[in-house]
């Protein structure tokens, strides 16, 4: 079969005229589509430059910005934490972040399965009560995790439980989102079987649906424990917890060379927590699917 591809490029490079008399459907200039294309080109670059006039952007500052970024970079290196006192400091804010990451997307991920299920069309039929749960799971996940941050901080106090209860909140509106999608494009072979040995519609759910979807919710939660990971940094500007709180007075403090280190320490952190997710992915759902999803 390979070995037949040459000689049929070779037919229809020798007389392209004859294949497009015969197949005039394949070879016809589809304006519709290029028109279409054309126009979303377009509408998104008047998008931008409306947006850069919006924005009053002043370029000559944007030059000049990019010659004091390498001037950050410079006073940065080389990375250092100072003391040992400092090191272990930002040893057990860095696990701290970790800690504050897990725990919120493990009990987002726990919480937003029952909503899942209930959010997809395949498992709840009533209209009204698939309308107002993805309504709600899209209001929940609308508001970003540092606005959530500032919102339990206030609610709870400062530290690593508004942290955990941010993560979780913001989280279970965007997994509720993904799982039910996931759920609705499970295979119902199993779920049909189910049913038509005498099941109920729980011991379809139960059953038919979630070892098949089971694999892909992990895997998606998983992925975002990885991004949670930065989100942490990011809410412990603010008072949540974890290493952004050392992040904030560090650069206030105008101690770069620690503000380096912290980088850097991030980054590993995050390639760890990366590699080990893919593995564990790797594991769950097969290499090829995992790769794919990857």
């Amino acid at each position: 079969m390979t070995a037949a591809h040459p000689s049929i490029f070779q037919a229809v490079m020798a007389d392209p005229q004859s294949i497009t008399a015969r197949h005039p459907e394949i070879f016809r200039t589809d304006w519709a589509t290029r028109a279409k294309v054309l126009g979303t080109v377009v509408t998104s670059i008047g998008i931008a430059v409306a947006a850069v006039i919006f924005l009053d952007i002043e370029w000559s500052r944007v030059l000049t910005g990019f010659a004091r970024l390498g001037q950050f970079v410079s006073v940065m290196l080389p990375p250092t934490y100072g003391s040992t006192e400092n090191l272990f400091l930002y040893l057990h804010a860095m696990l701290e972040t970790i800690a504050i990451a897990f725990l919120g997307t493990l009990l987002a991920a726990i919480f937003a399965v029952p909503f899942g299920f209930i959010a997809a069309r395949n498992v709840v039929a009533q209209k009204a009560v698939h309308f107002f749960t993805r309504r709600g799971l899209d209001a929940v996940r609308s508001v970003d995790k540092l606005i959530w941050a500032l919102i339990w901080i206030n609610v709870v106090g400062l530290g690593p439980f508004a942290g955990v209860l941010a993560i979780m909140t913001s989280d279970f509106g965007l997994f509720g989102k993904l799982f039910s999608e996931a759920i609705e494009a499970a295979d119902q072979k199993a779920a049909e079987g189910v049913i038509s040995t005498g099941g109920s519609p729980l011991h379809r759910v139960r059953f038919g649906l979630l070892p098949g979807v089971l694999p892909v919710l992990i895997s998606q939660m998983l992925y975002q424990m990885e991004s949670n990971t930065r989100s942490a940094t990011i809410i412990g500007i603010v008072g949540a917890g974890g290493i952004g709180a050392h992040f904030q007075e560090q650069i206030r403090l105008n101690e770069w060379q620690h503000v380096a280190f912290l980088t850097l320490l991030m980054l590993i952190t995050v390639a760890v927590i990366d590699t080990v997710s893919t593995k564990v992915r790797f594991a769950i759902i097969g290499n090829e699917r995992a790769k794919a999803a990857h």
